[in-house]
């Protein structure tokens, strides 16, 4: 028998597969489909102290081998979330969840989180500084060492909970964010975030969605993930949360060798809604044709 549990900065995962944030909404939508409590955690969706209607449409364009999206952190929230969604939650998943936040000022960031750390099922605030889809927000703050540190110690001053930070792979050294982060207070590093991408209409000569840019995501970026994940992993004590372009067990698996703790899946789940269940039910299965018993035993385990 397999153990797939794995120890997420304090937080007990009996496995390490979680959907990422925006691709899962509050798991209302995917529990009729399954279980949801066969997952290790979700990420809900990307919080702000405001309601946002998001970017105009269209805003979703396919791609070879993934998809950009352009949504602009649509939510109801922090105040609806906790006096609506959370206590809904309650009634179908049983177990701590990730707080995905955002924030178009420091001091933003650091109120969302601090009404989002008093809650109960929140087990990890997960801080975005890395969405490509907002302007003045979001990736402005990810790009920058200095910045992300800012955004990290206010969070950490508010917070009792384990703080991780979702880092942008848009930027040319992603290690020297994440230590600033790390020396900030971090308790942990997520990544990557969506990369930046285009589409054209070549019919109409403009560009597919009206933002005219937006995150890329999809099986596509999974080497760029692998590689900055073993990165980070290498440079930093804390531990690390990959994600981007996961859709098998096997890239759990190798994503964990890299250097993860614990694998967000994406896309995927837009994909196939039993993207994660499948997952789930197919890990043990590769560990024991890999002679893994322990699939904790691979964090980090490539030099």
């Amino acid at each position: 028998m397999v153990d797939l549990s794995v120890n997420l900065a304090g937080l007990a995962l009996d496995n390490p597969v979680i959907p990422a944030s925006g691709t899962f909404g509050f798991g209302k939508e995917f529990k009729d489909y399954y279980d949801i409590n066969i997952l290790g955690s979700f990420s809900f969706k990307g919080t702000t102290r405001e309601a946002r209607f998001g970017n105009p449409t269209p805003r979703i364009a396919e791609c070879k081998n993934g998809m950009i999206n352009a949504v602009g952190l649509q939510n109801p929230g922090v105040e609806h979330i906790i006096e609506h969604e959370l206590p809904e939650m309650k009634e179908y998943f049983s177990k701590p969840v990730i707080a995905n936040v955002s924030g178009f000022s420091v001091e933003e960031y650091a109120q969302t989180c601090e009404l989002l750390d008093k809650q109960e099922q929140v087990g990890i605030l997960e801080v975005n500084v890395s969405c490509p889809n907002v302007h003045g927000g979001g990736m402005s703050f990810g790009t920058n060492p200095e910045c992300a540190a800012e955004v990290t110690r206010a969070v950490k001053k508010v917070s009792t909970k384990p703080v991780f930070i979702k880092l942008s792979p848009n930027v040319t050294d992603i290690v020297s964010i994440a230590k600033a982060c790390e020396e900030a207070g971090a308790d942990g590093i997520c990544l990557i975030n969506t990369l930046l991408g285009m589409r054209i209409d070549i019919n109409k000569r403009k560009p597919v969605i009206a933002n005219k840019m937006g995150g890329f995501s999809g099986d596509a970026v999974f080497p760029v993930a692998v590689r900055m994940v073993y990165q980070v992993a290498k440079a930093c004590s804390v531990p690390v949360m990959g994600c981007g372009g996961v859709s098998t067990a096997r890239d759990i698996i190798e994503m964990m060798m890299a250097g993860a703790t614990a694998v967000q899946v994406g896309a995927a789940n837009l994909v196939d809604p039993y993207a994660c269940k499948k997952i789930i039910e197919e890990l043990p299965k590769e560990c024991e044709k890999l002679k893994i018993e322990r699939i904790s035993d691979i964090i980090g385990v490539v030099d």
